[in-house]
C-alpha cells in the first residue's frame, strides 16, 4: 500500500511539475492533457451538435436542405472555435495573448496563408448563399464535372461520373466560372448532334431522331417541351441535324452515358428507315483537253550505257 501511494505522489509531483509559464499560468503536464480532454469534448460536442441538426433538417427525401445542412456546418465549426477559444484559456492566454496571435496571423498572410484565409472565407460564403448544394451537378471552368457530395470550410468534394472524388478549393466556386445544373429549374435542353447522308428524307430524318429520343427513360414530352429534330448545317458530305429534347435530372448528372444513349438510340431508328450515316467524300473533275508526250529518240551514249 505505501508503494502505490509513493508512486502516485511520484506521478503527481511529476503531473505537476511547471515546465514554464504563461503569464502567471504554470504549464505542466496536467494541465496540457487538460488541454487536449478539452478540445477532445468539444470535438465530440461539435460532431453531435452537427449530427441533431442533421436529424432534424432532413426532409421526407432523407436529403438535406440548404439551409439545414449550412447552419450544421457552421454550428459546428463555432463550438470547435469556442473550444479552443476555452483551451487557450485554461492555458493562461489572456486576451491580449489573442490579439498578439491575431497579429501573427496577421503578418503570415503575407507569406503564404493567403490561400487558407481565402477558401474559409469563401466556404462560408457557399454555405451562407446557398448556391451551390449538396447533391448539385456541376461544371467548373477548371474542367472539373460531378455531383458535389461534400462542402466544408476549406474544400468542396465534387464526384465525378466516374465515382471520382475530387477535391476543389472554395475559392475556385467564387473566382471561377461554375455551371450549376442542378440550381433552380430540375429540367435542362439538351442538344445532340448527328449527320445524314445527302438525299435523305428529311422527314424520315425528323422521325426517326423522335422516335429515338422517346425511346430514352428521363426525356420530358411535356407541352413546349417536346423533342425536335434541327437541320442545322450543309456539310461537306452530309446534311447535319440536331436532337434538341428536354432531360431530366437523372440524365443530366451523367452527361456521357446520355449523350451516348441518345446517340445509340439515333442509330436504331436509322437503320430501321434505311438511313445512311455518310462517309467523307470527294468530287474529282478532269476537265477534256490533249496529251502532248515527247519521246527523245537520240540513241543512248556509250557514257550513258556505263551509267546505265
Amino acid at each position: 500500500m505505501d508503494t502505490v501511494l509513493m508512486i502516485y505522489r511520484k506521478l503527481e509531483e511529476v503531473a505537476l511539475m511547471p515546465w514554464f509559464s504563461i503569464a502567471d499560468t504554470p504549464i505542466n503536464l496536467f494541465r496540457v492533457l487538460g488541454l487536449f480532454l478539452i478540445l477532445f469534448v468539444v470535438w465530440r460536442i461539435g460532431n453531435a451538435f452537427e449530427r441533431t441538426l442533421a436529424r432534424i433538417g432532413r426532409n421526407q427525401g432523407r436529403e438535406f436542405t440548404p439551409g439545414w445542412y449550412a447552419l450544421s456546418r457552421i454550428s459546428r465549426y463555432i463550438i470547435w472555435i469556442i473550444g479552443m477559444v476555452l483551451g487557450l484559456n485554461y492555458l493562461g492566454f489572456s486576451m491580449s495573448s489573442f490579439a498578439l496571435i491575431g497579429g501573427a496571423i496577421g503578418v503570415g498572410l503575407g507569406f503564404g496563408l493567403q490561400n487558407i484565409i481565402s477558401n474559409f472565407v469563401s466556404g462560408i460564403v457557399i454555405l451562407i448563399e446557398k448556391i451551390i448544394k449538396v447533391g448539385d451537378f456541376v461544371d467548373l471552368q477548371s474542367g472539373v464535372m460531378g455531383k458535389v457530395t461534400e462542402i466544408n470550410l476549406r474544400y468542396t468534394r465534387v464526384t465525378t461520373t466516374d465515382l471520382i472524388d475530387v477535391i476543389v478549393p472554395n475559392s475556385e466556386f467564387i473566382s471561377g466560372r461554375v455551371i450549376n445544373w442542378t440550381l433552380g429549374e430540375r429540367l435542362r435542353r439538351l442538344h445532340v448532334p448527328f449527320s445524314v447522308a445527302y438525299g435523305s428524307d428529311k422527314e424520315l430524318v425528323r422521325e426517326a431522331a423522335i422516335a429515338a429520343a422517346s425511346s430514352v427513360p428521363g426525356t420530358e414530352h411535356t407541352a413546349g417541351r417536346e423533342p425536335e429534330a434541327w437541320l442545322v448545317k450543309f456539310g461537306d458530305s452530309s446534311l447535319d441535324f440536331e436532337l434538341v429534347v428536354w432531360a431530366g435530372p437523372e440524365l443530366l448528372v451523367t452527361p456521357g452515358k446520355t449523350q451516348a444513349q441518345y446517340l445509340w438510340a439515333i442509330d436504331d431508328e436509322l437503320k430501321k428507315r434505311g438511313i445512311e450515316i455518310p462517309f467523307p467524300q470527294r468530287d474529282l473533275h478532269i476537265r477534256s483537253g490533249t496529251l502532248d508526250v515527247s519521246l527523245n529518240q537520240t540513241p543512248p551514249t556509250k557514257q550513258d550505257t556505263a551509267a546505265i
